[in-house]
């Protein structure tokens, strides 16, 4: 009998095909649109305040703006289980808060353009807290509708379209803005910036609402929320349904995790997570003011930094998302894991060097974006894994603010680090802020295997 020649196909090249379906190509715009506001009030804004004058310390205190991305856990269970008049019923609950959302950084950026850090630094740290809100806002209706939107054979995929549009989003905001401010000014950089939030609004406009089927188990926790309302049926009505809501939208969201694994299998879990990303936040914030110190110019850290390493970016998102297809999220985090290690510790040769050119500055470039993006696709990956589609937005942030803020805590004060001992020796402590996560995962695989890449996935983790 001959095989058809789709089935003859290499199995690497065969996994490649999902890429073109609607909702993963959708969620290349929706990760755009994430990516765009986050490097606005992270690293964009550290070159700005670094252009104005304001000390490194300085610096590394304010990139604090971003716990807002970390701290999202706080009011995501408001976006998971709370309608907007009229927004929800005309759009639906995952649509109507990512457009909500959207508005708002756009208009917190209007806002951030019209600052000057040398003037007011106080009111362009009140747009950037502003931008940082809203654009957590959004990452959290975005996470939920990706997992809820595909199949979980298609999650590895999703989270492909999403990191690839997520780099392009942060190459715009990094690039496109450094060049404009360097060409033109801050003000018309920002604008622009705000200009292109538009792709995620009529994003939000076109995909379809995802629908959701709760599973048996869910339904049954769900079952003490109605047995509290009938306990405290002589409590006032508000005060009432209040604590109903609580227990539904707060309290069933993280029982719910550690019912399906276990306490101490849990608790491994929230540390690898807590732990895989420290590497790349620590580093994150010193960049730029790294690229300058060592002499280079904001065009050459636009076109060579940021512009040439998009194509490693693209080349580390699609191997990522088929070794995940392939090889598993396991074994696809552990090589990321050692990629991400390996090049934190190239940045050294710039560091040592008396005058890099621009071709070192982008062989570290690319190898760091191939490292951070291959990793990255196993990494969302394995969080969609881990979540209950009844809980999608709640425990999502709750995994991102668990990845988030020990790292952006160690950020605060990378400046006084880089201050304290030298940019070669900085590298190695970064570098070295990857290992744990990866004796975490090991002890993991130890335990239970991983979880599928199953965004309704209710079984042990």
């Amino acid at each position: 009998m001959t095989t058809p020649a789709a089935d003859r196909q290499h199995p690497w090249l065969a996994a490649l095909r999902v890429y073109r379906h609607p909702r993963v190509l959708a969620m290349l715009f929706l990760g755009f649109s994430a990516g765009l506001p986050f490097l606005l009030v992270f690293s964009t804004l550290s070159a700005w305040l670094r252009q104005a004058g304001i000390d490194r310390a300085t610096i590394g205190l304010l990139s604090l703006v971003g716990l807002a991305y970390s701290f999202k856990l706080l009011w995501a269970p408001l976006v998971d289980r709370m309608p907007l008049p009229g927004l929800t019923r005309l759009l639906g609950r995952r649509r109507s808060w990512m457009l909500l959302a959207q508005l708002g950084v756009i208009a917190s950026l209007v806002g951030l353009a019209h600052g000057d850090p040398a003037q007011d630094l106080g009111g362009l740290v009140l747009f950037a807290v502003l931008v940082a809100f809203c654009g957590a806002t959004q990452d959290i209706a975005i996470d939920a509708w990706r997992i809820e939107a595909a199949p979980g054979s298609m999650q590895g995929a999703m989270a492909a379209g999403y990191q690839l549009g997520y780099r392009i989003g942060l190459l715009a905001a990094q690039a496109g803005a450094l060049w404009l401010a360097g060409e033109y000014d801050w003000r018309l950089s920002y604008l622009t910036m705000a200009a292109l939030m538009g792709v995620g609004v009529l994003t939000a406009l076109a995909i379809p609402e995802p629908e959701v089927h709760v599973g048996r188990d869910t339904e049954l926790r769900e079952q003490r929320v109605v047995g509290f309302l009938d306990r405290k049926a002589h409590w006032p009505h508000a005060l009432r349904h209040a604590g109903g809501w609580f227990i539904g939208a707060v309290v069933c969201p993280l029982t719910d995790f550690f019912a399906r694994n276990g306490l101490a299998t849990g608790a491994l879990i929230l540390a690898f997570i807590g732990t895989f990303r420290l590497t790349d936040y620590t580093m994150g914030v010193m960049a730029n003011p790294f690229y300058l110190d060592i002499g280079y110019t904001l065009q050459e850290i636009a076109i060579v930094a940021k512009g040439y390493g998009v194509i490693a970016s693209i080349v580390g998102v699609v191997v990522g998302g088929v070794g995940v297809a392939r090889l598993g999220v396991v074994r696809t985090l552990f090589v990321g894991g050692v990629l991400v290690i390996l090049s934190n510790l190239a940045f050294m040769t710039l560091a040592f060097a008396d005058k890099p050119g621009l071709l070192a500055l982008g062989l570290v470039v690319s190898g760091d974006n191939f490292a951070y993006n291959f990793a990255g696709v196993a990494f969302i990956a394995y969080l969609s894994g881990l979540t209950n589609i009844a809980y999608t937005a709640t425990q999502y942030a709750l995994f991102s603010a668990f990845f988030s803020l020990p790292g952006k805590l160690l950020m605060g004060g990378s400046g006084f680090i880089a201050d304290a001992i030298g940019y070669p020796l900085f590298f190695v402590y970064t570098s070295a802020l990857g290992v744990p996560a990866l004796l975490v995962l090991w002890r993991l695989t130890r335990r239970l295997p991983a979880p599928r890449p199953d965004g309704a996935s209710s079984a042990p983790a």
